[in-house]
């Protein structure tokens, strides 16, 4: 089964919990990418950009579901304002290597990503987080 996963900016929790009902559409900045587990991959972002452990950020509650339905096993959820910060301010060198270190974790669980790829999303993400912050928004992230 194939999924979708949409990043895109919202200026609040109410406003981006819509996208449960719709994809996000050409009036809201994102970046759509596919198949793989999102929720685990911005954890490891952060640590990988900003420290900390994995299991301390699941128990702290990363990624803050917005909204969800079971049903559709769509979900949304927001990416902490610490990761898009990081994201924001990291320059190309320093997202190259987070998607290498990425890809080196990925490979240990048995996936296969290709570093262009990884590095593609990880710095298309930046550039989405950065427009949030510019507009004072934040980043969320619908699956499904």
């Amino acid at each position: 089964m194939s999924t979708v996963i949409d990043f895109f900016v919202a200026p609040d929790d109410t406003s981006a919990a819509t996208a449960l009902r719709a994809r996000p559409g050409p009036a809201r900045a994102s970046l759509s990418l596919g198949n793989f587990d999102v929720e685990e991959a911005v954890v490891e972002w952060e640590c990988l950009l900003v420290g900390g452990t994995f299991t301390d950020l699941v128990e702290a509650g990363e990624p803050r579901t917005v909204a969800d339905r079971d049903e559709d096993e769509c979900l949304v959820f927001a990416l902490s304002p610490r990761l898009c910060a990081a994201l924001a301010a990291a320059g190309q060198p320093r997202l190259r290597d987070v998607a290498v270190s990425w890809v080196d974790l990925r490979a240990r669980d048995g996936e296969v990503f290709d570093p262009e790829t990884a590095h593609g999303i990880v710095a298309g993400l930046a550039a989405l987080a950065g427009s949030a912050g510019r507009r004072e928004q934040g980043v969320y992230c619908r699956v499904g």
